[in-house]
């Protein structure tokens, strides 16, 4: 039988950054309420929180604060909705291509809780206070990340690319 490496949701001994997009601001207030729930009840004191302009402006913003060492992993939150123009795909390809590569080229864990939805109505249902809020379920990740990193003792090596 294989053995498992698992990691719980425990962020006691961890320090997180909230990463937020006011753009769309309604929404994106609920997913940071939902990822600093999720954290509180993992334990987490307290995340640091920045925010940026809009979701094309969050992986920047998670490399820089992933690159201060300060932080276990970076949480990224923000809201893409499409419109009547391809800017949707070129925003949300370049975020969602963003953020992994700052987790990867940075070695620190980086959740994506970006909404890219069709309707402004779809992203209030997916940012609902409770554990299916994705901002909530990006926190848990990071969370479980954060540990798993950890628990593998991966050294955060910035000049590596995989």
């Amino acid at each position: 039988m294989p053995h498992v490496i698992s990691a719980p949701l425990d962020a006691r001994a961890h320090s997180f950054a909230l990463v937020v997009s006011r753009f769309n601001g309604p929404v994106t207030r609920r997913l940071r309420e939902g990822a600093e729930a999720a954290l509180a009840q993992a334990g987490c004191r307290a995340a640091e929180t920045v925010e940026v302009p809009g979701a094309f402006e969050l992986p920047f913003a998670a490399r820089a604060m992933a690159l201060t060492r300060r932080f276990d992993a970076v949480v990224c939150l923000g809201c893409v909705i499409r419109g009547d123009t391809p800017h949707f795909e070129f925003i949300s390809a370049a975020v969602a291509h963003g953020i992994a590569e700052a987790s990867g080229d940075t070695g620190v864990p980086v959740a994506f809780g970006v909404l890219t939805t069709l309707t402004l109505e779809q992203a209030l249902e997916r940012s609902e206070p409770g554990p299916s809020n994705k901002g909530w379920e990006a926190a848990a990740a990071a969370v479980e990340m954060a540990q798993l990193v950890r628990r593998l003792a991966v050294p955060a090596d910035p000049g590596s690319r995989a």
